[in-house]
């Protein structure tokens, strides 16, 4: 009679612990999912020049101040300060998954703003640096 008794009590012990570590299993799944973050990727210039060349629909966007992009700019680039990414991103870039080559003077705004637009969902970013390291050609003057 004990050796049964205690055999069912094993049982339950077992049992709890099996249930325990599935709820926590589908937690941890469930966490996981949530916490999935889309990211932004880092492309060089070279790269960028060669994409924006044979591709069509790539924005690049700088996210300079506006005296800044008077001043020298990648030709057929956008701008959004990076202070207003979050306002008007959703205004200027309507579609989430054509490719944003995002740049500035020196990477630190652009890396911002790609995660910034990364945050909303922008499926394809890329941080293209600073205009600083863009050997190619820019243009100047208030567009």
């Amino acid at each position: 009679m004990k050796n049964r008794a205690m055999k069912k009590s094993m049982s339950w012990v077992i049992l709890a612990v099996v249930v325990s570590f599935l709820s926590i299993a589908g937690c941890a799944q469930v966490q996981s999912e949530t916490e999935k973050k889309v990211t932004y990727q880092t492309i060089s210039s070279e790269t960028a020049k060669e994409r924006l060349s044979t591709e069509k629909g790539i924005v690049l966007l700088d996210v300079r101040t506006v005296p800044e992009n008077a001043e020298k700019r990648i030709p057929g680039s956008i701008l959004i300060p990076v202070e207003e990414i979050k306002t008007q991103a959703t205004v200027k870039l309507t579609d989430k998954s054509v490719p944003i080559f995002v740049y500035c003077r020196s990477g630190n705004r652009s890396a911002s703003a790609a995660k910034a637009l990364a945050d909303m969902n922008y499926t394809n970013v890329y941080n293209l640096g600073g205009i600083n390291n863009w050997p190619y050609e820019t243009e100047t003057g208030a567009k």
